[in-house]
């Protein structure tokens, strides 16, 4: 793994709730000047970081402020439980899943192998460098996309199974509806698996909503976190992203070409090849 100095590995925005009276802005260059990024320098952010710094910190403010038991109510109504059918199991249906660092360090002490880069990638400096949010599951590679832990509809490590999987299918995030309207959205494939209207206490739909706001919480911490130590790192290191240089790598990859990736995690990079397909790690 690559490292950056001390002073920014392992840094969450939850340093900066004594500061959340004050607005976005004021927020995202406190957290910055803990990352080592002075107000300069803020300004010297490419865009893509500046901008996004900003819109995950309003997030951040917005999730922090929606009433719990608003959550709960929702998940008193809806009243799901799962019927084992794994659609929720597989990328087809729910696209990649999203790991938090205690998930992956949790995984990489039994199943290092069934970790990958997430297929999003963000950036791409003026060398050809990808750089990537975190990690993610492999899938077994079928046409359904099935998790690399699903063996006859059932999680073969179910007991030790990411925080997603564990809230799943409650979320509460801001996203475009098909009308491009973002608001809240609080289940996943309402409807669409699993069954519904099981009777669910107040307290266990109460405890449950501050389980599901403190996930999104460290959810949105992370990516501020890759957003601020990336910027960081760009401007140390004299780096542009230059999106000819991403679209045309992308596209030598289609055609069988070979890409790198520096996948953020706990604060560090961990450097990737990616071809056909197939992630492997470089030591």
């Amino acid at each position: 793994m690559m490292d950056f100095d001390a002073s920014i590995v392992r840094i969450y925005p939850h340093w900066l709730t004594p500061f959340s009276c004050l607005d976005i802005m004021t927020r995202t260059l406190i957290f910055c000047l803990l990352a080592g990024i002075t107000c300069k320098r803020m300004d010297q952010l490419p865009v893509p970081f500046r901008t996004n710094l900003i819109s995950r910190q309003a997030d951040l403010a917005a999730l922090r402020a929606y009433p719990a038991e608003n959550l709960a109510e929702i998940i008193v109504e809806v009243g799901f439980h799962c019927d084992c059918c794994s659609r929720c199991c597989t990328r087809d249906f729910n696209g990649h899943v999203l790991l938090l660092d205690t998930d992956v360090r949790r995984i990489q002490s039994f199943a290092p192998e069934s970790l990958e880069p997430v297929p999003v990638l963000d950036f791409c400096d003026q060398h050809g460098m990808y750089y990537a949010s975190g990690y993610t599951l492999r899938s077994q590679g079928d046409s359904k996309g099935s998790c690399y832990f699903l063996s006859e509809r059932r999680c073969r490590i179910y007991e030790n199974r990411p925080s997603i999987c564990r809230l799943y299918p409650y979320m509460l995030h801001r996203e475009p509806d098909d009308q491009g309207t973002v608001d809240w959205r609080q289940i996943s494939g309402l409807n669409q698996h699993g069954g519904y209207n099981v009777e669910i206490s107040e307290d266990e739909a109460h405890s449950l909503a501050l389980e599901i706001k403190a996930f999104e919480e460290d959810v949105l911490s992370r990516e501020i976190s890759y957003l601020a130590c990336t910027g960081r790192y760009f401007l140390d290191n004299g780096l542009r992203n230059v999106r000819k240089r991403f679209d045309d790598g992308l596209r030598s990859a289609r055609e069988g070409g070979a890409i790198e990736v520096m996948v953020f995690s706990d604060g560090g990079y961990d450097r990737w090849l990616i071809r056909a397909g197939i992630s492997i790690q470089i030591h």
